[in-house]
């Protein structure tokens, strides 16, 4: 039997594992750093094959690795857990409906995410104990994507430094090679304090902590003339001062997300901004306190590492889904407004040109975009991920597996209600064996290994991984 089939065999025996994971972390919804239950989930299934568990990672009570092993190569293998705030929605339903109002939900596909990262670290480990292969497996269990960037303190503390190279996927609705950028990030939050009074029988004893945090919105609106073209500043109130009116608001909150195609240019951003919060404190005769919540680096594509997930993509990555499957996701996909369906067509005619009419129509059409996207290198940066800061530190590459419906955007109702499906439950086999045969390629291939690290050491140009997190910040 040829070695990749075998792995892909192991995965599929081991496949109600993986599948019970993914669905317990939708269960759980838990966002940022508190993630008890999402990686308890893990550690079951980890255990039985064999890994040891170290955990409370950088500060982190709920960050893990999971070893097997020993030796070179050291393949590192990422797995996400977190969820989304006020995303709540009913599993499998066809329309926006919250299972609990303002609750938790996976948007971000992030519960299959995990899931299909174990799936590639059992599988390959799994072929490498029958095989007496030599060589390490670490599974990192990293909470707080989302928000917090579980990954960039653990990049920050070391914890990655020993790895040859790291995988991991992330959901999408199409299915490629991930090779763009990403945009570095600050976060911070703003903290005014005012002091309260009668607004209409005492005004001129208050300060208002309100009005110092809209006039700091107000400076930031005059600020993003002023930035380079690929700078991103957003907010949003924490508090508003509560809800009395008449009440001069003696307290008021912002958090704010800077964001430039990397840490040296979103720094001097960030800087501004503090200075413009400063400026309306004193406008105001408030205080404000900046507290420092977290920031990752921008991602550096391994185009050597990605090509090889990618090609193992073409040859493992399909979902093989029913029509009833189909029929399921079409429901998504019918939610979405008209226009969508232009940009689907133009996105399908621009990958594939050599396509006919007929084709671009039946691929704009479909609830799921079956045919992987071709591989293109660009000088390009959309979103943030601490995927970022581990590539900085190593190698790393990732594919993304499009089972999301066509159309619809991470962080939506239709990602969460898709998150417990069968489709989403091929969607993690797809990634394990993607990610599996990837450091199968890289076992038995030197040349690669060695190829991923040259690239590595050129895009780094001299440059070391600096973290943007100041060494006395810890995850909150």
């Amino acid at each position: 039997m040829d070695a990749k089939q075998r792995i892909y065999n192991i995965i599929d025996e081991k496949k109600a594992d993986f599948i019970k994971v993914s669905d317990a972390v939708w269960e759980a919804n838990e966002t940022r750093f508190n993630t008890k239950e999402s990686s308890k989930s893990f550690y079951k299934v980890l255990e039985n094959e064999g890994f040891t568990i170290e955990t409370g990672l950088a500060h982190m009570e709920y960050a893990f690795c999971a070893t097997y092993g020993s030796g070179s190569p050291v393949i590192g293998i990422l797995a996400e857990f977190d969820a989304l705030g006020n995303m709540s929605q009913v599993c499998d339903l066809g329309e926006k409906k919250q299972e609990i109002d303002g609750g938790n939900g996976h948007g971000c596909g992030h519960n299959v995410l995990g899931a299909g990262a174990l799936a590639g670290a059992v599988g390959i480990k799994s072929y490498m104990e029958e095989n007496k292969i030599p060589g390490t497996i670490k599974l990192f269990g990293c909470p707080a994507e989302e928000s917090g960037y579980g990954k960039s303190f653990m990049a920050r503390d070391g914890v990655f430094d020993g790895l040859d190279i790291a995988l991991t996927w992330h959901p999408s609705d199409t299915s490629n090679g991930w090779s763009i950028s990403s945009l570095a990030v600050y976060q911070a939050y703003y903290n005014f304090k005012g002091v309260s009074s009668h607004a209409a029988a005492a005004p001129e004893q208050g300060r208002s902590a309100l009005d110092a945090a809209e006039l700091m919105n107000v400076g930031v609106q005059f600020l993003r003339e002023h930035i380079v073209d690929s700078g991103r500043v957003h907010y949003a109130f924490m508090d508003a001062g509560g809800e009395s009116a008449n009440v001069v608001q003696p307290s008021a909150s912002l958090y704010y997300f800077v964001r430039a195609k990397t840490l040296e240019e979103a720094k001097p951003i960030f800087d501004r901004v503090t200075k413009i919060a400063n400026g309306a404190a004193m406008m105001t005769e408030t205080e404000v306190e900046m507290v420092f919540d977290s920031a990752c680096a921008n991602y550096i594509p391994n185009k050597a590492l990605t090509t090889a997930m990618y090609e193992n993509l073409l040859e493992t990555g399909s979902l093989n889904l029913t029509k009833e499957e189909m029929e399921y996701e079409r429901r998504y996909y019918d939610s979405l407004p008209p226009s969508t369906r232009d940009r689907l067509y133009s996105r399908a005619k621009a990958a594939f040109p050599q396509l006919s009419e007929k084709e671009w129509n039946e691929m704009a059409e479909s609830p799921i975009l079956e045919r992987p996207m071709p591989l293109v290198f660009a000088d390009a940066a959309s979103g943030s991920t601490d995927v970022g800061d581990v590539s900085w530190v190593v190698p790393t590459a990732q594919v993304t597996i499009g089972f999301e419906p066509q159309g619809t955007p991470a962080h939506s109702w239709q990602w969460v209600a898709n998150g417990k499906s069968s489709v989403a439950h091929k969607g993690v086999l797809a990634a394990g064996r993607v990610i599996a045969a990837t450091a199968f390629d890289v076992l038995n291939n030197p040349e690669l290994l060695q190829q991923a690290k040259e690239e590595h050491t050129k895009m780094l140009d001299g440059r070391k991984y600096v973290s943007g997190i100041p060494a006395d910040v810890r995850p909150r």
